[in-house]
């Protein structure tokens, strides 16, 4: 009896087990992968250069760099990166301020790699935003920022790909509503935090592989 049983409850799950395995085979033969619209592959090795940005936003410039690598190296597998800083030096040869185009023919010819991202991260300070109502007072501080990315060929220094965002986000937040305050306060390295995870979610679109429905 017990081993009836516990052949039956084996027949069942394995029929089950085939089921679930064909139910899952026809949805995914109802959608096909569709390469990224940038494919590094066919470099093999790029170079990225930390994200330019003024002195009171170099720690966040270099987070979106760190982060916009872990997203290309991610989508991507298989693709090397060359990750440079202001320490590198080729990269400290060059004049402040250098034009990218010069910079990217300069890496190419001392690192022998085809193609080079740069990109600039410009932070806005916090900003107070008010809305007053007839009953009630809401007060935001918040924080935004814009990330342009360009890949340029270090051959004849043009562009290869290029991609910009902007994100905000809040930091603190007074409110006045029936005679009863309510104060928010949140970590600023937090909101900025938020803000260079969308920033380079938006950014790194290009490098993924998407799927369609056939």
């Amino acid at each position: 009896m017990l081993m009836d049983s516990a052949n039956r409850r084996a027949r069942a799950w394995y029929a089950l087990a085939v089921c679930g395995t064909l139910a899952l085979s026809a949805c995914a033969s109802k959608y096909a992968q569709v390469a990224p619209r940038l494919d590094l592959h066919p470099y093999g090795r790029v170079a990225l250069v930390t994200f330019a940005a003024d002195n009171e936003s170099r720690a966040m410039s270099a987070l979106a760099t760190q982060r916009f690598a872990e997203a290309l190296l991610a989508s991507q597998p298989g693709v090397e990166i060359l990750e440079l800083t202001s320490s590198d030096s080729v990269l400290k040869a060059l004049p402040a301020g250098s034009d990218p185009v010069v910079l990217a023919q300069a890496l190419g010819q001392a690192k022998d790699i085809p193609a080079v991202f740069v990109g600039e991260l410009k932070v806005s300070g916090v900003k107070p935003r008010a809305r007053l109502g007839v009953s009630d007072l809401n007060l935001r501080a918040s924080v935004s920022a814009e990330l342009r990315v360009r890949l340029l060929s270090t051959r004849a220094g043009g562009t290869l790909w290029r991609s910009s965002s902007t994100a905000s986000g809040t930091v603190g937040r007074v409110a006045l509503a029936g005679g009863l305050p309510s104060v928010a306060i949140r970590d600023t390295d937090e909101a900025y935090g938020e803000v260079v995870r969308s920033l380079v979610a938006d950014v790194t679109a290009d490098l993924r592989p998407t799927w369609v429905k056939q």
